[in-house]
């Protein structure tokens, strides 16, 4: 199986949800068996997956329906989501962008309500299907590579729907909440299209919003499918390829990517043991990379330099992170350019399973091949084999298809 791609485009003529962003990603590559291999690494129960093919206004999508059993469910709190999740075998990336997303909806909800966060309980939005929905489309993300998601304006639809505190209007005042900064329409559809869950994914993991980004290369197209038949097909459309810069030419130019900042603050005072806890939140919530650097700062005291690359639509969200989890007070900003080298994915077939080969290039040459490290560890940990064997033995492979 070959995958390529390091960016997705969302077209949200019928909303967003987290089932139909779910069946989308399975429509373009993520395979369903490791989704569900994945989400039984989750202690919970009391839910099916069903995926299946329908067909939506002439449009075959993928639709995933996630059935619980509601006798066995109960009201969860983001404390409850969080130990569910950390309590799971789930790899470190998956577990700290599902928690960015749920903590995002319970700020949201928070908010709504007048409520200190610990107080608030999900409700609908707690229940296994958005657990589900949200874990596995964190899962999904990590395992196509996705390192940039960009989406048109939503279509919220239009009207009144029902909860748990009776009738609200649409969007609902936690989508609402979660929709600041994203440009949307409500239209004439009296439904809600878009859901607290679907519009938590992309608060937390949005790059851009709007017209597809100028440079996009698509390489594949897959639809995930909606509940609801409507006058127009509801599915979530989205693009798999590559944000690259429109300017570069492969005649020996360096491919850039202007829309880049760095974002830097110099700490003296701050636990260091929190660090690694802040960096893995700045990666979930769309920083490009995050480094640290041992500096003197005046009066000869020992501190260090938290750099983070970003491009301008993540500048918010980092610069919320920096404020709220870090004792800095303040920061810098500056634009910067960046050389890409085009990047694809093999999968290479090795005796003890499988294993993701990055195959780098530039102007059209290969200038690295990369076993990924997860996949080689898991097979070290499972089969008894030294890791370095494995890493050696994927990449002789790799060398001899490339």
């Amino acid at each position: 199986m070959d995958i390529k791609g390091n960016a997705i485009y969302l077209d949200c003529f019928a909303g967003i949800s987290g089932n139909m962003l779910l069946g989308a990603l399975l429509d373009v590559g993520a395979p369903e068996a490791l989704l569900r291999t994945e989400l039984a690494k989750l202690p919970v129960t009391g839910y099916q997956l069903s995926v299946s093919r329908v067909d939506k206004g002439g449009i075959s999508a993928c639709y995933l329906d996630v059935q619980v059993d509601e006798a066995v469910q109960e009201h969860r709190n983001l404390a409850d989501i969080v130990a569910i999740i950390d309590h799971s075998t789930l790899t470190a990336a998956v577990k700290e962008t599902s928690k960015a997303i749920f903590t995002r909806l319970a700020q949201a909800e928070a908010k709504v309500h007048g409520m200190p966060l610990h107080e608030i309980h999900f409700h609908e939005v707690g229940a296994v299907d958005s657990i589900v929905d949200i874990v596995g489309a964190a899962w999904a993300l990590d395992y196509l590579t996705i390192e940039q998601i960009y989406a048109s304006r939503l279509h919220v639809g239009n009207g009144f729907v029902t909860c748990c505190h009776g009738l609200i209007p649409v969007p609902a005042p936690a989508t609402a909440e979660l929709l600041h900064g994203i440009p949307y329409y409500q239209g004439e559809i009296e439904k809600e299209l878009v859901t607290p869950t679907g519009a938590a994914i992309l608060a937390t993991l949005g790059n851009g919003f709007g017209k597809m980004p100028e440079g996009f290369m698509s390489s594949k197209i897959g639809y995930g499918a909606g509940t609801w038949n409507l006058a127009i097909p509801n599915v979530l459309r989205l693009y798999l390829g590559e944000a690259r810069d429109n300017n570069a030419t492969s005649q020996g130019k360096i491919q850039t990517d202007e829309q880049c900042l760095v974002i830097e603050a110099n700490i003296d005072d701050q636990n260091p043991e929190n660090y690694g806890y802040i960096m893995d939140k700045l990666l979930a919530t769309g920083a490009l990379d995050v480094w640290l650097t041992p500096i003197i700062m005046k009066k000869n005291r020992p501190a260090t330099t938290l750099s983070v690359l970003v491009t301008s639509n993540c500048q918010t969200k980092v610069t919320e992170i920096i404020l709220q989890e870090t004792t800095s007070i303040g920061m810098r900003f500056y634009p910067v350019s960046r050389a890409m080298a085009d990047r694809e994915f093999i999968v290479i077939g090795l005796p003890w399973g499988d294993v993701k080969v990055k195959i780098s290039s530039y102007q059209g040459k290969i200038c690295n091949v990369a076993p990924e490290y997860e996949d080689c560890r898991k097979i070290a940990e499972k089969s008894g084999m030294p890791l370095k064997v494995v890493q050696q033995v994927a990449l002789k492979e790799a060398l001899s298809v490339c």
